[in-house]
């Protein structure tokens, strides 16, 4: 399925069990998957239309008599647009209200540069009190759903809207401030956040044909990281490698260079270069922004001959 269609299913299942779970939109309903809740849910689907900065605003209000609000855009517009709503409104205001960007980084393909956020977790994870969540696939996202609407505060979920490979099995179990560990290595920890992470899991593969051996950790919740998981991972291995589809700054990649900054253990990144984005379709945006399995590959070699 894709990910917006376990987003919209789990909402309903949300908002079927509390008529305080509400969900309002800024005219991208379609886009985010969440149309047909409206026929559903007449009384707790509200369209802000294109104003991104009242809907926040709206859903903090709304927060604050009670209701379980999650809004919804494209991850620029839910982030750096909103950015001093969801500081002052929201989280200063300790306010329960769940956010979720949609099309991170690279995934808004063909709407080019001005929808291409590169930059939504550096710009939310220095404001206290706000957690960040990645899903890799549909099977974390159906995990995480009730868990995030049980959170009391603020949520970011920076959401994939299409198909991902699955990388977990039926039998997952979900901790959102725990991160999961794909694949015991000796040689080399990389932490991974969403999308890239079945390229990451292709690349520990032909590591290994090579006699790389990689420890994979899906770092879902970015802020706050597992600081536990990575830094043991880290001390084992004695080289970390950082993979995301955000830019380089700000993101997942200084989470863990801030986690490890007394460690004295190299950390190298794959990510986005300090740039914004362009038009084009995935494959042409992999390759121009170095996030293929192959940059993937090289990176993991280099980060090994620095320990």
């Amino acid at each position: 399925m894709e990910m917006r269609a376990v987003y919209a299913e789990c909402l309903a299942k949300l908002m079927e069990q509390d008529r305080h779970v509400c969900v309002l939109d800024a005219d991208l309903s379609k886009a985010s998957g969440t149309r047909s809740l409206y026929e559903r849910f007449p009384d707790q689907m509200f369209d802000c239309g294109i104003a991104e900065q009242n809907m926040a605003s709206i859903a903090a209000g709304l927060s604050s008599y009670g209701f379980k609000p999650w809004i919804e855009s494209f991850t620029p517009f839910a982030t750096r647009r909103i950015c001093d709503q969801i500081a002052i409104s929201i989280a200063y205001a300790k306010q329960n209200v769940k956010i979720v960007g949609t099309d991170p980084g690279i995934s808004a393909e063909l709407n080019g540069g001005t929808h291409m956020s590169m930059e939504d977790i550096g710009v939310l994870r220095s404001i206290p009190g706000v957690v960040i969540f990645e899903p890799v696939d549909a099977v974390q996202l159906r995990a995480a759903m009730p868990v995030l609407g049980d959170y009391e505060g603020c949520v970011y979920v920076r959401l994939f809207r299409k198909e991902l490979p699955d990388v977990f099995g039926a039998d997952y179990k979900f901790d959102l401030f725990k991160a999961d560990t794909l694949r015991r290595g000796t040689d080399l920890t990389i932490c991974v956040s969403g999308m890239l992470t079945a390229d990451v899991l292709t690349a520990a593969e032909t590591l290994a044909g090579e006699g790389i051996s990689c420890e994979v950790i899906n770092v879902h919740t970015i802020k706050p990281v597992d600081a536990e998981t990575v830094t043991a991972s880290a001390r084992k291995t004695g080289a970390v490698l950082t993979v995301e589809n955000h830019n380089v700054i700000g993101g997942l990649h200084s989470a863990v260079l801030e986690t490890l900054a007394r460690e004295k253990i190299p950390v190298c990144a794959v990510g986005v270069p300090d740039r914004f984005g362009e038009v084009g379709k995935l494959p042409y945006l992999r390759e121009v922004m170095g996030l293929t399995v192959e940059h993937i590959v090289a990176a993991a070699k280099r980060a090994v001959t620095l320990k």
